[in-house]
């Protein structure tokens, strides 16, 4: 499941075009209270390029992805 994960942030990575700093389980797993059938909660830190803090533009700051989103690189392997 890590390399799964890890594959995961480099997609994210790409497709955001950020570079990520620091990541970590933030959910069930990471306080001990998970069940065979739970999700993996990441979060993570990131910086985007120079240009997008140059910007004279509004930028959402956050990435979010929705749990019910269904491109395949999401889906757990089998």
């Amino acid at each position: 499941m890590k390399d799964h994960i890890m594959t995961v942030l480099s997609q994210i990575e790409k497709e955001y075009e950020v570079k990520i700093l620091y990541a970590c389980d933030a959910g069930s797993r990471a306080l001990g209270f998970a069940s065979g059938d739970s999700d993996y909660d990441i979060r993570f830190i990131y910086i985007h390029k120079k240009d997008w803090y140059l910007s004279i533009d509004q930028h959402r700051d956050v990435i979010e992805i929705p749990k019910k989103i269904r491109y395949p690189l999401l889906l757990i392997p089998n």
